[in-house]
């Protein structure tokens, strides 16, 4: 009797991350369901037990991208017991290595004239921020001047991650002259 394989049960954030994957790879426009049945290795059925349509996979695979690049990472930073300043070099140092990694975001960012990809930037955007705000009024920057920072902060942050995906030759890539960028970029946001 021949042996049977048994595959695992496909859930919903498979599905999800497969779609992030695809956006990664060719944007919004890349999310079919079909290329990504044949690349799970399962059926359209599968599909359509978790989601109703197209839409509602491309809201869950953008609800999985917040969750681990902002709503996860938030509750890490507010979580620990350091200053805020402390908090605020974590913070630094934990997104820009997953800025570097995630292909997801540049994507999503050239796909932002979507109604539905633009309402998660909003979203994602307005949340980072804050966390940074809430830094910066902890280290005693007026409520006016650490919003201010915060923005800035956040535009080398998504400079960075420009630079990491479409020329990365121009960051240091020793861990050294790396961590001494990164040092600078804190002295520059934090001088008063």
């Amino acid at each position: 009797m021949p042996e049977q394989k048994t595959r695992r049960r496909l859930t919903r954030d498979d599905w999800a991350d497969a779609a992030l994957a695809a956006i990664a790879e060719g944007g919004l426009a890349a999310v079919a369901v079909e290329p990504l049945a044949v690349g799970l290795g399962t059926t359209k059925g599968s599909f359509y037990w978790h989601f109703a349509n197209r839409d509602a996979l491309l809201d869950a695979a953008l609800a999985r991208w917040e969750e681990r690049t902002t709503t996860d990472v938030i509750g890490e930073i507010t979580a620990l017991p350091d200053e805020p300043a402390g908090r605020l070099r974590r913070l630094v140092t934990r997104v820009v290595a997953i800025a570097e990694r995630d292909p997801v975001g540049p994507a999503l960012l050239a796909s932002a004239a979507d109604p539905r990809v633009a309402a998660a930037l909003d979203r994602v955007t307005r949340a980072r921020v804050g966390l940074i705000v809430t830094l910066f009024e902890g280290m005693g920057f007026a409520p006016d001047a650490a919003h201010r920072r915060a923005l800035l902060a956040y535009s080398a942050y998504l400079g960075h991650a420009e630079l990491a995906h479409s020329t990365p030759g121009v960051l240091p890539a020793d861990p050294e002259q790396r961590q001494a960028y990164l040092d600078d970029v804190l002295t520059a946001l934090t001088a008063r």
